[in-house]
């Protein structure tokens, strides 16, 4: 069975009766299924999907079209922006150094950010205070102990970048001129950038600091 509820700004979306839903912060359109936990006060967008048996904690802000998977926990402090996957199972942290037996006050966890249209793989871990980038991708099981990126590709324990990945879900190969590089799936090209990769315009008149792919605007 499944329930719709409606929130206090007038949003509607869909819960699974067997999912606990505590906030009033959840915008239309976004699906929650069952055994997930959304805690009072975690901020969720529009049109995100919400996997069996995830836990959001109270303080947790969630963009537009976040792919939840099952058994992703996300803690106070993470900040997910939007078209982020979550792969089933990927773990997020708030405490760098935790022992049992202290007792941290909210205001003394650490920060997580990532950034818009990331993909976080199963089983993969950030650890605490690292900026994931735009579009960067972390394969399944990779342990992130340092910020990524816009647009790389980044494998194993601890992360370490091998490629780069298209705004089409492809890799870019790394070569040894890489004042442009192109996608050889969808031919977007790009050029290296401090942030990253930057995506260089097929139109002249498309500024490339309102870009984020070929013949999109920034997100």
């Amino acid at each position: 069975m499944i329930a719709t509820n409606a929130v206090q700004s007038g949003r509607s979306y869909m819960a699974h009766s067997l999912a606990l839903v505590e906030s009033n912060e959840i915008g239309e359109d976004t699906r929650i299924w069952a055994f997930a936990h959304v805690m009072k006060d975690a901020r969720i967008g529009r049109g995100c999907n919400i996997g069996e048996h995830c836990y959001i904690e109270q303080g947790v802000t969630l963009g537009d079209n976040v792919t939840v998977k099952n058994g992703v926990n996300i803690w106070t402090g993470v900040t997910i922006e939007d078209n982020v996957f979550l792969g089933p199972n990927c773990v997020l942290t708030n405490d760098p150094n935790p022992r049992a037996y202290i007792k941290k006050p909210t205001d003394s966890l650490v920060e997580t950010l990532i950034r818009s249209n990331a993909t976080i793989g199963a089983n993969a871990t950030i650890v605490c205070g690292v900026t994931i980038g735009r579009y960067s991708f972390i394969g399944a099981g990779a342990v992130v102990i340092r910020s990524v990126p816009d647009f790389a590709l980044v494998v194993g324990n601890p992360a370490r970048q091998i490629g780069w990945m298209c705004v089409c879900a492809r890799r870019i190969p790394m070569t040894a001129r890489e004042d442009v590089l192109s996608c050889p799936h969808c031919q977007c090209d790009y050029r290296p950038a401090e942030s990253g990769l930057v995506p260089v315009p097929t139109r002249p008149e498309v500024s490339i600091s309102r870009t984020t792919e070929c013949s999109v605007s920034a997100q």
